[in-house]
């Protein structure tokens, strides 16, 4: 029934960013007694390992531009998750999932600077608002850690590889792209704990899970949940719900690690998520408005 795989797809997505927004504390706590590069390099071997297999027969036919593709895509996603798992390190769990989230408003600025795409004047003012609740989230300008420095440059990192997956899975299958970016982060990260003398296996049962979690449900089975659920269910919904992410991340830092923000804080991270749902949305409510067969100006520019 249309209905039901509707509901069981937004069930899914819930359940997804969910384990998005855990994963920030699990990481925190999983790098707080194993290198970082060393973490990530089992994460995502892991996970490259298990999507390779599911996708085998794509990657095989994957020609060398595709695998281009799939090696910048795994550069930019490599270097995102470098800088969040460093700076989470350094500052909080609440504070990561936040900033992370401001991807979705820096994507279409990048997009306008670097690619001649339209961001319109919504996108501009969402990245103010965010821009001023990165700031109070960070304690004012004065007061901004560097972890939350780090976890800006993942975000900038993300939102190049969102532009750099735009065109790549239109033209080469998205399984056999997912595994080479996984491979490439894998790779890399292990190529850089083996370097600095950071590479070791994971021993404690609390690292265990954190990979468990981040490889196999957060990277591995989000993927296929998210392809799954982006078919069934409407693209305005779908879209609010991936961007409570930040949300989650903020509660559950809240339940399992006593993270507490203050008023200025708070104020932060709702203008965050203000803007991050306003860039979400407005999209498919003009979308919404347009007469059937027609497309925003932003797509038309886009598109082709």
């Amino acid at each position: 029934m249309p209905r039901d795989r509707t509901v069981l797809a937004e069930l899914a997505l819930i359940a997804v960013a969910a384990v998005w927004g855990l994963t920030f504390v699990m990481v925190q706590d999983a790098i707080a007694v194993m290198p970082v590069m060393s973490f990530l390099a089992f994460r995502f071997c892991a996970a490259a390992l298990v999507v390779g297999l599911v996708f085998r027969r794509e990657l095989r036919s994957l020609g060398s531009d595709g695998l281009r593709a799939g090696v910048v895509m795994g550069g930019w996603l490599t270097a995102g998750y470098i800088f969040q798992t460093m700076g989470l390190e350094r500052t909080s769990a609440s504070n990561a999932g936040f900033i992370t989230g401001m991807f979705v408003v820096l994507t279409p600025l990048f997009g306008a600077l670097f690619l001649g795409q339209k961001a319109g004047a919504p996108a501009w003012a969402a990245a103010a608002v965010s821009t001023v609740g990165l700031l109070l989230l960070s304690g004012g300008a004065g007061g901004i850690n560097s972890g939350d420095v780090l976890v800006f440059l993942c975000a900038c990192s993300f939102a190049g590889h969102i532009l750099a997956t735009g065109k790549a899975v239109r033209e080469h299958p998205a399984g056999a792209l997912l595994a080479v970016q996984l491979g490439v982060c894998g790779s890399v990260t292990f190529l850089a704990a083996l370097v600095g003398g950071d590479l070791e296996l994971p021993r404690s049962g609390q690292v265990l899970t954190a990979l468990a979690v981040t490889a196999f449900i957060a990277s591995a089975l989000g993927f296929f949940v998210q392809t799954y659920a982006q078919r069934h269910a409407p693209p305005a919904r779908t879209a609010l719900i991936l961007a409570s992410e930040p949300a989650f991340a903020g509660l559950f830092a809240y339940l399992l690690a006593d993270e507490r923000l203050d008023l200025t804080g708070w104020v932060g991270a709702g203008l965050i998520l203000a803007a991050i749902v306003a860039v979400e949305l407005l999209p498919h409510a003009r979308r919404a408005r347009l007469p059937e067969g027609s497309l925003p100006e932003e797509d038309l520019a886009s598109s082709g």
